[in-house]
């Protein structure tokens, strides 16, 4: 599966998260990453066999749970063309205000306001 874009992740991490829990953070991400990046799932069924707590909202779109759910990673797959897009990347708290069947990248969401 590519996955797009790995540079969400760290930018989350680096941007979003207080600086004590960075560590634990990232290397939920980059074990999520690593997993996603071989994967080669057909289709949402194939991927719950391997991630069964992954919320299949729609035929294209799944949330993730991240550090024992600490953490919301929303994505859109094209299981066709092997294509992850990294849509939504927040708390568990923020999760709960968005719209997760509508919500679309935002790039100032994960830079750093001072770059």
């Amino acid at each position: 599966m590519r996955v797009i874009a790995r540079g969400t992740l760290n930018d989350f991490v680096r941007n979003r998260v207080a600086r004590k829990l960075q560590r634990a953070v990232k290397d939920q991400l980059d074990a999520w990453y690593a997993e996603a990046a071989k994967a080669k799932w057909k289709s949402s069924a194939e991927l719950k066999v391997q991630y069964s707590s992954a919320s299949i909202v729609s035929s294209e779109r799944v949330v993730f749970n991240i550090k024992g759910n600490d953490y919301r990673l929303v994505v859109a797959i094209n299981y066709h063309y092997q294509v992850l897009l990294i849509k939504w990347l927040g708390t568990h708290k923020e999760y709960d205000e968005i719209d997760v069947g509508k919500v679309e990248y935002e790039k100032q969401r994960y830079t750093n306001p001072s770059d």
